[in-house]
Order: structure tokens, then C-alpha cells, then sequence
């Protein structure tokens, strides 16, 4: 039996005293909120604080899960990978607790936005997740998507639970 591959990803909404929103201009594919692939070994908790340190320079508590969110569009791969499999990514809501924006290889700019410039400016296949997590009341979004050629997402499947 072959096992199926997964790559699991962590986003974290991270959102300061005034209700501000952190987010990344990230080289190759523009503004978004912090997040990346979970390394080997670490939880998804310490993926998704590592992500944020290492793309903002900021810590954080993470406050919230938020959603579940499977893209099953297989893509081509770059930097020597032929073929990227199903990403799951797990978004969360995340409190700003201490140090200074920074940038990094995978953010050019890093800024607190509005909630409304940071709909606005955000990647369309973003705007979803991040409205979820924006809209996040006592349920969490469990939802399957591709990534059409307008880099938009177009939602195949998807739940809500409550709390």
C-alpha cells in the first residue's frame, strides 16, 4: 500500500490592540498573512509561531483555530520539487504579543492593515481564508478548493462546526 502525501501549512491572522491586521508582501506572490509549511518535528502550533517570527519578526499567542482548509489542485513545483500534492493548511487567529517588523527572503514589506485594506489587498486566493477568519464566530471552516488559473478559489466542499 502506498501512503497518500500531504503537505500540512499553518496560517496565522495576526491581529494587534487596535484590531489591526499583520501581513506580508511576500516576493513571489504578493501581500498575504504569515504562514508556511509545518516542519518535521514541530507541531502545528510551533509551525505556525515559527512562520510568523521568521516572515514578521513579531511573537505571538495563538488565540484561535479558525479552519481546515484542503486545496487538492496539484500543481508544478519549482526549486527542484516536480509536483506539489495536496496542501492542507490550518488558519488561526493569533495575538500580537511583542517585538519589531522585520523582513525576510519571504517577506519584502511587513504592515499592519485595517481589516477592510487587508480584504483589499490580499492575493484573491486569500480572500477567502481570510474573510472566514474575519467573519470566525464560534465555528470553524472545514473546506475543499481548488486554484483556478485567476488564482482565484473555487470551494467543492465545505462545512462549518460549531464550537
Amino acid at each position: 500500500m502506498i501512503l497518500p502525501t500531504h503537505i500540512v501549512g499553518a496560517g496565522g491572522l495576526v491581529i494587534n490592540d487596535e484590531g489591526k491586521i499583520l501581513l506580508v508582501n511576500n516576493p513571489r506572490k504578493g501581500w498575504e498573512y504569515p504562514g508556511g509549511i509545518v516542519e518535521v518535528g514541530e507541531t502545528v502550533i510551533q509551525g505556525v509561531k515559527r512562520e510568523i517570527k521568521e516572515e514578521t519578526g513579531v511573537d505571538v499567542e495563538v488565540v484561535n483555530m479558525v479552519g481546515i482548509y484542503s486545496n487538492t489542485k496539484k500543481k508544478k513545483g519549482y526549486g527542484g520539487v516536480e509536483v506539489v500534492p495536496t496542501i492542507v493548511t490550518i488558519d488561526f487567529i493569533c495575538k500580537y504579543i511583542s517585538g519589531e517588523l522585520t523582513t525576510s527572503v519571504e517577506s519584502s514589506d511587513v504592515k499592519w492593515f485595517s481589516k477592510e485594506e487587508a480584504i483589499n489587498i490580499v492575493r484573491k486566493k486569500q480572500q477567502y481564508r481570510l474573510r472566514k477568519a474575519l467573519d470566525f464566530g464560534n465555528a470553524i471552516t472545514c473546506a475543499g478548493f481548488i486554484v483556478n488559473d485567476e488564482d482565484e478559489i473555487e470551494v467543492h466542499e465545505e462545512y462549518e462546526f460549531e464550537r
